[in-house]
């Protein structure tokens, strides 16, 4: 049984492999596509932000990790320039969509639920994990998409990954860098730092005030960064573990709605680009902080009452 566990988790791992060079590969193929169009005035930066991307994220494992971090650095100096922008779009009529979507009715939901069906089935009842499981989902939506439409070629998917990377922009790096400054800040020790200067305003075993410090010392934390994954590691070294979990909470309850109430922080920040610039980006709206202003009430409200639930049941 043992044999067969590890080998489905050595699967996993090399269709991650096979889904990150995908990946990187349309990327490229995004950098190559901008750098031959005309229309973009910037397409010479364009294609070397995606470009080098794309070979970081395709071939970052098998390179050595100082190429890695020369092309990472590289690729922001056209971003900071203002030297990346959206080439020309390939994206059907106004008038072709509303035709589609009138056709396929609530049909239309379907390949995307089934990315969400395929990471749920992957992370429940396998070992390849979630992340092999949205990739799978991806295929599986592509087939169903060109079943609906024989218009809907190989091509018209890569133009339209193309087309929704050069609306967000360099942006879209932004959630893999804040996760990777959430490990850079645990090794050089700011947990340990944050839990020296909390020392000196709890006193020794009051734990309602360490669970509230902790609380909101994730919330702010991830709306630094702008991830709740790469602030809880750091919050929980240095405020949870000393001055909450050690008097006997329970890790599981406080740990669940600590990383919670980090995700309120989510909700009201630029920070975290996926859910609150990219859809500003995609839909167009005139105030960049629109989506943060339509959740900030939620968020807060969350936020209360995570924390009062940790106090009455930790």
């Amino acid at each position: 049984m043992s044999y067969f566990m590890s080998s489905e988790v050595l699967l996993g791992e090399k269709l991650l492999e096979i889904l990150y060079i995908l990946m990187g590969l349309i990327l490229i193929y995004t950098g190559i596509k901008n750098l031959f169009d005309k229309s973009n005035s910037h397409r010479y930066g364009t294609g070397y932000f995606w470009c080098a991307l794309g070979i970081v994220i395709a071939g970052g494992r098998f390179m050595p990790s100082m190429i890695s971090g020369i092309l990472i650095f590289s690729m922001t100096i056209p971003a900071i320039l203002k030297k990346v922008s959206k080439g020309q779009s390939k994206l059907p009529s106004k008038e072709y969509m509303q035709e589609m979507s009138d056709k396929l009715g609530m049909k239309i939901f379907v390949p995307a639920l089934s990315i969400g069906v395929f990471a749920i089935i992957f992370a429940l009842f396998t070992k390849l994990g979630a992340l092999v499981g949205v990739g799978v989902g991806v295929l599986v939506a592509i087939l169903i998409l060109m079943l609906y439409s024989k218009n809907n070629k190989p091509t018209t998917f890569l133009d339209d990954a193309a087309d929704m990377l050069g609306t967000v922009g360099p942006l879209s790096m932004l959630p893999m860098l804040l996760a990777s400054l959430g490990a850079v800040f645990t090794s050089a020790g700011v947990g340990t730092v944050i839990s020296s200067a909390v020392g000196t305003i709890v006193p020794q075993g009051n734990v309602v005030l360490g669970i509230i410090i902790y609380a909101f010392g994730m919330m702010l934390f991830t709306i630094i960064m702008g991830n709740a994954f790469a602030a809880i590691t750091v919050m929980t070294v240095g405020i949870g573990a000393p001055f909450v979990l050690a008097y006997g909470a329970n890790p599981a309850l406080i740990g669940m709605l600590a990383l919670t109430c980090g995700y309120c922080g989510t909700l009201l920040t630029p920070m975290a680009a996926n859910f609150n610039v990219v859809p500003v980006a995609m839909l167009e709206m005139k105030d960049k902080y629109g989506v943060i202003k339509n959740q900030w009430f939620i968020a807060i409200f969350m936020f209360v009452f995570q924390v009062v639930y940790m106090i009455l049941f930790k």
